[in-house]
């Protein structure tokens, strides 16, 4: 199947970019500013998209789609001015006279690939980087979020030359032609697996790549943990967006002196939070497609109920559901689980802590709850991780100033406030001489000013 228009926009944004027009400091503000004018005008259309495709409840459109682009876009303008100027730095005395420094300028044209779970999010605040930073950019949003995916395109029609923004929509082809296409700089949201065949694909030009990833999020209730706090926050994480989150809390490991404990205070915020039958709040929602929601339902017998477990295949709907007696070697220890079931398995030990985590790829985020400042410091200094949350899940996403970014497995590169400015930036060093003096301990023939150059070199 010929996909001739991503050729054609690409071949447009590239020539665009020569003119640059889009290096301009105005030029990137106003693009930032029809950014935050798209999502604000239609806010409610968004909304409506977001519960089309996943159900999802308008708090956690506004709290993760789009007031998290909006947030990341009053950020980016507040501190631009910043960000672009060129930065001195010390020029050492073999360059004397001179002046050094390192200049930030634009990569070209961009390539965001986003996935289904968070439609919006995940595909424009990516773009607020690349736009800051001076880039055009090809946003490919994903097909499994229909609803969302059409509203992206007609909107980013209506607000964005082709030249400067463009969304295009398609399957897996489309995606497939997008990467035979040659970009400066490739950002893909995803699965492990598909981002190996991103990278692969972007290898035929060398293009630079920024893979988010997931993978299996560990949480950590230590003896000393606040249980009660500990019990609401990770129902709140886990079940947000059924559980659809590349940093939810994929299981939880508790110490086995308050594990009972700890279930049943979990169990009990679920029924607090979610009500008897979870099925019919406004506040929970559903799975994307019925090949995730079948994959999801094989993980039910892969432990012991606490509580959930009731499921309507019409809706795409599974409760919030809470597993024990989970045997570290089942599919759902194995697997990122990406959906409303949440194993918990207990620990005696730090060291053994330590070694069921560590036998699992790196993963995107870890969670500890404690009291304890030396425990804390032990998982922090100890267990690789991408991104830490101490008392608390997926909240470190909402710190402008902390990079988010997986390592290994869970990905590549990281971004959100400046580090999103730096993703799609190239650093060029400069040095300046001066030609008002030039001394000539460098110059031929060597033989005279070799042992004045020893000396010099210390």
């Amino acid at each position: 199947m010929a996909h001739s228009h991503v050729k054609d926009i690409v071949l447009k944004q590239r020539k665009f970019f020569k003119t640059q027009q889009s290096y301009d400091l105005a030029f990137r503000k106003e693009q930032l500013q029809n950014l935050m004018t798209l999502v604000r005008k239609n806010q409610e259309r968004f909304f409506a998209a977001l519960r089309e495709d996943l159900n999802k409840p308008e708090m956690e459109s506004v709290a993760s789609e789009t007031g998290a682009v909006v947030e990341e876009i009053k950020f980016t303008l507040k501190h631009l001015d910043e960000w672009v100027k060129p930065q001195k730095v010390s020029t050492p005395i073999v360059a004397q006279p001179g002046r050094a420094m390192i200049v930030p300028e634009p990569k070209g044209v961009v390539l965001n690939m986003s996935p289904w779970n968070y439609p919006i999010s995940l595909a424009l605040n990516p773009v607020v980087g690349a736009l800051a930073a001076g880039n055009c950019v090809v946003l490919k949003p994903s097909e499994l979020a229909p609803a969302c995916s059409k509203l992206l395109n007609d909107l980013i029609r209506e607000h964005f030359p082709i030249e400067v923004f463009s969304c295009i929509e398609g399957d897996h082809t489309v995606a497939e032609a997008l990467l035979k296409e040659r970009f400066d700089h490739i950002f893909f949201t995803g699965s492990t697996q598909v981002g190996k065949k991103v990278m692969a694909a972007a290898s035929t030009f060398l293009t630079p790549v920024t893979l988010e990833l997931g993978g299996k999020s560990p949480c950590i209730v230590d003896a000393k943990a606040s249980l009660d706090i500990a019990a609401k926050r990770i129902v709140w994480g886990k079940f947000f967006n059924a559980g659809q989150t590349c940093v939810a809390p994929d299981y939880v490991l508790v110490h086995e002196s308050v594990q009972n404990k700890f279930l049943e205070k979990l169990k009990a915020r679920v029924k607090e939070e979610l009500g008897e039958d979870p099925s019919l709040t406004p506040d929970y929602a559903r799975i994307i497609n019925d090949r995730h929601f079948n994959r999801l339902l094989k993980y039910m017998s892969d432990g012991k109920l606490v509580c959930g477990g009731d499921f309507k295949k019409e809706e795409k709907y599974i409760a919030p559901t809470v597993l024990k007696d989970v045997s570290i070697d089942s599919d759902i220890m194995k697997e990122e689980i990406f959906g409303p079931i949440l194993p918990v398995l207990s620990y005696s030990t730090f060291d053994s802590l330590k070694k069921i985590i560590s036998e699992r790829a790196n993963p995107l985020a870890l969670y500890v709850f404690t009291e304890s400042a030396e425990f804390e410091n032990k998982v922090i200094s100890e267990i690789p991780a991408g991104g830490v949350c101490v008392n608390d899940v997926l909240m470190h996403l909402a710190c402008a100033e902390l990079p988010f970014g997986g390592r290994g497995a869970s990905g590549m590169g990281a971004y959100h406030g400046k580090a999103s400015f730096d993703v799609f930036t190239h650093y060029k060093s400069v040095l300046h001489r001066s030609t008002l003096v030039d001394p000539n301990i460098r110059y031929r023939p060597y033989e005279k000013r070799f042992a004045l150059m020893k000396w010099f070199m210390g």
